[in-house]
């Protein structure tokens, strides 16, 4: 007789949260996108450049703090997280101005674009952090 073992809530990697991890990836990496896209029709040259450096560090910068508010959301601090990752991206934010400044990267449409990627995507992360 076979026994079927069902997944469930670890996934398929046997790591808990993963699909929810997965989704939100999914979506921040679309959301960005789509912005990407728009502030890429308002610039170019230098500028775009400026905009895709800014989507990179602002995904894995999201990715980073959302996996660390699911694990305090799973021990029922949800709020705490989501500040948590704010703060994050807040010092991330920071530090790019300076990081910007001093490579000559346009500071104007990174800053811009990187704020707004961390805004959009912190809005779409809270029905996430419950899968």
């Amino acid at each position: 007789m076979t026994q079927q073992v069902s997944a469930g809530a670890t996934g398929s990697a046997g790591l808990p949260g993963m699909r929810g991890i997965r989704l939100y990836a999914l979506a921040s990496a679309a959301t960005i996108a789509v912005a990407g896209g728009l502030f890429a029709l308002a610039w170019d040259g230098e500028a775009r450049q400026a905009v895709l450096v800014s989507a990179a560090v602002a995904f894995v910068v999201q990715l980073l703090a959302f996996a660390v508010a699911r694990l305090l959301a799973a021990n029922g601090h949800g709020i705490a997280g989501w500040g948590l990752g704010a703060i994050v991206c807040l010092v991330s934010l920071v530090i790019y101005g300076f990081v910007c400044r001093a490579a000559g990267i346009p500071t104007n449409a990174g800053m811009l674009s990187l704020a707004t990627f961390f805004f959009l995507t912190e809005i779409i992360e809270p029905p996430f952090l419950s899968i």
